[in-house]
C-alpha cells in the first residue's frame, strides 16, 4: 500500500481498518491526524479527506461522530503545538536533514509573513503547509499564548467543517456512489491556493 493510493481510496482502507480493528480504528485514526499536524516529515498522510470520510461511516452508525470530533479536536491541536515545540527547540537539527523540505518550509514562511499569526488558521486548509505553519511559528519564536489560541480556533474549524460535512452530507446517495470522485474534489481544492501561489510568485 503506498501513501498516494491510502490518500486516494481512504474509503477502502478506513472500512477495511474498521473490519480488523474494531475500536482501535479511533485510535489509529488520532495517530495519522496527530502524525499528519504533528511532524514536518510527515506533511503526506491524509488530512481533509480522512475527516471528511471518517464523518460520512459516522452518517452510517459504523463510527460515533461525537467520540471522533473529541478525537480528531485532541488530536489536530496536540500535534500543531507538538510541532511548534519542535521548531523552537530542535528547528536547527531539521534544516540540517536531507528528508527535510526546505522548499516547504520556504514557502511556509512566505505565507507566515503575509498572514502573520492567522497563517494558523488558514494553514489548516492547505496541505504541506498545515504541517509546516506550526513549526515555522515554532522558530520564529512566536508567543504560544498566542499560537495556541490560533491553533485551537483553527482546528476546530477545520475538523467541524471536513468532519460534520462528511456526516452531513454521507446520507446522500450521490456522496456515497461517488465517494472517489468526492475525494478527488476534496484534494484538488485544497491544493488550489499553493497552485495560485506558486504562478502569482512566478509572475
Amino acid at each position: 500500500m503506498s501513501i498516494i493510493d491510502f490518500i486516494i481510496h481512504v474509503d477502502k482502507y478506513l472500512s477495511l481498518i474498521i473490519s480488523q480493528y474494531g475500536v482501535w480504528t479511533y485510535g489509529i485514526l488520532f495517530l495519522i491526524i496527530f502524525l499528519e499536524t504533528g511532524l514536518v516529515v510527515t506533511p503526506f498522510f491524509p488530512g481533509d479527506s480522512l475527516l471528511f470520510v471518517s464523518g460520512m461511516f459516522a452518517s452510517s452508525g459504523v463510527l460515533n461522530i461525537w467520540l471522533l470530533f473529541v478525537l480528531f479536536s485532541f488530536a489536530a491541536i496536540l500535534g500543531d503545538s507538538v510541532n511548534y515545540f519542535i521548531g523552537r527547540y530542535f528547528g536547527g537539527i531539521f534544516f540540517k536533514n536531507r528528508w527535510f523540505s526546505k522548499e516547504s518550509f520556504d514557502k511556509t514562511n512566505n505565507f507566515y509573513k503575509k498572514y502573520g499569526g492567522k497563517t494558523i488558521i488558514f494553514a489548516r486548509f492547505i496541505p504541506i503547509i498545515r504541517t509546516f505553519a506550526p513549526f515555522v511559528a515554532g522558530v520564529g519564536k512566536m508567543n504560544y499564548s498566542e499560537f495556541f489560541l490560533y491553533n485551537v480556533i483553527g482546528a476546530l474549524s477545520w475538523i467541524i467543517i471536513f468532519l460534520f460535512g462528511g456526516y452531513y452530507l454521507g446520507g446522500f446517495s450521490f456522496f456515497q456512489k461517488n465517494l472517489t470522485l468526492i475525494i478527488f474534489i476534496i484534494i484538488f481544492i485544497s491544493i488550489i491556493p499553493p497552485i495560485v501561489e506558486f504562478f502569482r510568485s512566478r509572475k
